[in-house]
């Protein structure tokens, strides 16, 4: 037994929860202050105009331009929600059937028998019927499911709350309007983080009223929670990618290449749609992804936990070591937002890149620190763990250098993104230099960028695998994955401050503010860009040293966890499907393997055809507009946004519908016609190939966008040389950022999502295989 005892640490995980949601209320509290539509002579944005920027230029009125921002704020917000409930329609339909899925292909492992069972790991002790495993899974997969669809909407709420209060702030300062976009991105990933550990915490207090002693069978059943969550992860990032890349390839293509307008200009028609777009896909589809991530990781290690000395003995408090890690994270998170909103004070444009590096460092120092402390607290100091049908004896510090490799790994990953995504560095120049020739060699150049940059990321997840499964076996990889995702708070704040910034700097074009707040909003814009662009400022706000990819970090730690929580759900997996060993040198294991290779290259095909699909659609409409609609590109006439933002919609609900299913059914048809040994093979060439594709995808899309904006800033005399904009060199920069969106936005961060779900889903039904799957080679 550990020094913490199992009254403390059940009160410990609530409470954590609930300071985290508690800190995520006081942030929107503190944001909703600032007023967007006028309410009178002594409102509070009447404040917000520092000495005369709204007087130079010929602008309008600071009443006039706030009610522009509340107008074109509500558009954002109408368009994005109606999207979401739309969307969410279609899930829960989805949500009630694979429920029914499960629970009659779990019911049937014993034909629906309510007699208790002989345990299969806890021997010469009875367990709860499969009957009821099929039930508590099916609640576990519905209480998934909600919590991933409210994360989602939750943050598309809030990033739509904060938009405009961001220009407004932008008014008043560099500072004022970081700590908005700041705080905003914080009360999604409090909410989000906080919400999922309390909703995992509630759920195996609940199902254990039912289960009692039987940890095995209450743990085996709480994965479905993990199934839920990241299902609809699934369809939100692909719906919300596609939708997102439609609107933004048709703004693109026709806005800037034909008609040489700026970006967010009002007089495109695919405006308002590439602004919803940043919000149901970065937003809500990162989060529900994320989201799917946390309650997979926290999944896998409780199974394990749970056929190994800690569930076998009921230890609790060391039986909750994962969900207690991610209790301190939310605690670490906390002092960390503090620093960056009311410590640290932000002056300069030149402050902003450092201050949201310096938050993902100071995190995964201060959780480094808080894992040792509920390391050595929680867990005995030595243990046995479940290691394919043997003990491995285990200490306590193996396990708090299990999750600190994840967690600096995960760091390490985001990193190489950076060097690889950002245009301070030379891999992107590289790229930037090459579009004097054309668009072809850009893309080659883009693309061989792309498989450069696996090489690192895929040697750091290499090292943690090795590292955390010699000191741990399988529950060492769980928690490694675990600890890679214990700052998730931090990590979801700057995340949402990225999209936040963006639609801020979108609605000041919009809105026609001066040229020094546009200058503001897109300096915060560039900061937590995907790609770290500093490009969107003017030369003269250029950094000496720009080069963050805050956003492209998190996009390692989202890589890195994947393959790692993917690596624990399979190895759970293996031990519950009762596989000896997964030997690739048989026919049943190897098909599995060369398929499961395949798959990503099948979804990746899908996914980039029905963004391409949508977008002609769009290029279609936007040129439509321009040529027909006389005094649109003078600026005399409002181009018709709704028809662009259905044609996203459409596209979005109705192309998401076969990647989806190919990712679903997958799992279903191979354990069950071709066994377990076949879907084991399957898992682990998806694992392989998924983890490549997503890293080389991601930083190919990310290396073309940001060779793009270092030709529009023209900040050094080498991308003068290449510009300005409208150039042969900028159009080819274009080209190959349009053809990079689907790969960054949509194909890449979902492969994420691939991999652990296959791995989680077939986890879920590995019962049912045992017994059951297998058809087709049983009667060849």
């Amino acid at each position: 037994m550990g020094l913490m005892s199992e009254a403390f640490s059940q009160t410990l995980i609530p409470v954590c929860a609930l300071i985290g949601i508690l800190f995520a209320l006081v942030q929107w509290f503190l944001v909703s202050r600032i007023r967007v539509a006028s309410s009178g002579p002594d409102s509070y944005e009447d404040q917000l105009i520092e000495e005369d920027d709204e007087q130079v230029e010929g602008i309008d009125s600071a009443e006039v331009v706030n009610k522009k921002c509340a107008e074109i704020q509500n558009a954002i917000s109408v368009g994005a929600t109606s999207f979401l409930f739309t969307e969410y329609k279609y899930l829960g339909i989805f949500m009630f059937v694979f429920g029914v899925i499960i629970f009659i292909f779990l019911g049937s492992v014993k034909g629906f028998s309510t007699k208790s069972e002989p345990c299969t790991y806890n021997e010469g002790n009875l367990c709860k019927p499969a009957l009821a495993n099929a039930i508590f899974s099916t609640i576990a997969f519905w209480l998934g499911s909600l919590t991933s669809v409210l994360s989602g909407f939750l943050g598309m709420k809030i990033a739509t709350f904060a938009n405009a209060r961001t220009t407004l702030e932008a008014r008043k300062g560099i500072g004022k309007a970081f700590i908005t976009a700041f705080r905003s991105g914080a009360v999604m990933g409090f909410l989000l983080a906080a919400n999922g550990l309390l909703v995992l915490y509630v759920s195996i207090n609940l199902f254990k009223l039912y289960y009692e002693d039987d940890w095995e069978g209450l743990y085996e059943s709480i994965t479905g929670y993990g199934l839920g969550g990241s299902s609809m992860a699934l369809f939100g990032r692909v719906g919300g990618g596609i939708y997102t890349k439609a609107a933004d390839v048709g703004a693109d293509l026709v806005g800037k290449v034909e008609k040489n307008i700026p970006e967010d200009d009002p007089r495109n028609p695919a405006v308002i749609a590439d602004n919803v777009g940043d919000n149901v896909g970065d937003i809500a589809g990162m989060g529900s992804d994320l989201f799917g991530s946390y309650a997979e990781s926290s999944c896998a290690a409780l199974f394990v936990a749970s056929i190994s000395s800690f569930g076998i003995h009921h230890d609790y408090a060391a039986m909750s070591y994962p969900l207690i890690i991610s209790s301190v994270g939310i605690i670490v998170c906390l002092i960390t937002t503090v620093i960056a909103t009311d410590v640290v004070e932000i002056k300069t444009v030149s402050e902003i890149e450092p201050s949201l590096k310096r938050q993902l460092l100071i995190s995964t120092v201060l959780m480094t620190v808080g894992i040792a402390g509920v390391s050595f607290l929680v867990l005995p100091s030595k243990f046995t763990l479940f290691d394919f049908g043997a003990d491995k004896v285990v200490k306590n510090w193996h396990l708090f250098f299990c999750v600190s490799i994840g967690l600096w790994a995960g760091l390490v990953i985001g990193y190489v993104t950076e060097y690889y995504t950002s245009n301070a560095y030379s891999p992107v120049q590289d790229v930037a230099d090459s579009c004097r020739t054309g668009a072809a060699t850009n893309v080659i150049f883009g693309l061989a960028l792309g498989y450069k940059s696996v090489i690192i990321p895929i040697f750091a997840i290499a090292i943690a695998i090795y590292v955390s499964f010699s000191l741990a076996a399988m529950y060492g990889i769980a928690m490694s994955a675990l600890g890679m995702l214990s700052t998730i708070a931090t990590g979801l704040a700057i995340d949402a401050y990225g999209p936040i910034s963006d639609n801020a700097g979108g609605i000041a074009e919009m809105a026609g503010m001066s040229h020094r707040i546009r200058e503001r909003t897109d300096a915060l814009d560039a900061a937590g860009n995907t790609t770290a662009a500093i490009g969107k400022a003017t030369s003269h706000l250029w950094l000496s040293n720009p080069g963050s990819s805050s956003e492209g970090v998190l996009l390692g730690f989202a890589i890195g966890s994947a393959a790692l929580v993917s690596l624990a759900l399979f190895g759970a997996y293996v031990s519950r499907a009762g596989i000896k060993t997964v030997d690739v040198l048989t026919p049943k294991v190897f098909i599995g393997l060369i398929v499961g290779a395949m798959l990503p290259y099948w979804f990746s095909a899908m996914t980039m055809k029905s963004v391409g699909s949508a977008a002609l659609k769009m290029v279609e409409e936007v040129r439509r507009q321009f040529d027909t609609m006389p005094g649109l590109i003078e600026g005399t006439r409002k181009p018709d946004y709704a028809t662009c933002v259905k044609i996203s919609t459409d596209a979005s609900l109705k192309e998401m519908i076969p990647p989806g299913a190919l990712v679903m059914l997958t799992p279903l048809i191979a354990g069950t016609l071709f066994g377990v040994e076949t879907l084991a093979g399957l898992l682990a060439g998806s694992l392989v190939s998924g983890v490549q594709v997503a890293i080389s995808a991601s930083n190919t899309g990310g290396a073309w966008d940001n060779a793009k904006k270092y030709i529009e800033a023209g900040a050094s005399e080498h991308a003068r040389t290449l510009g300005p904009k409208g150039s042969d060199a900028h159009k080819a920069a274009v080209i190959g950022d349009t053809v990079g969106d689907p790969l960054k936005d949509t194909s890449g961060p979902s492969l994420n999502i691939l991999i652990k779900l296959m791995a989680v889903e077939s986890l879920v039904f590995a019962p049912f295989f045992a017994s059951h799957g297998g058809l087709l080679f049983k009667y060849l």
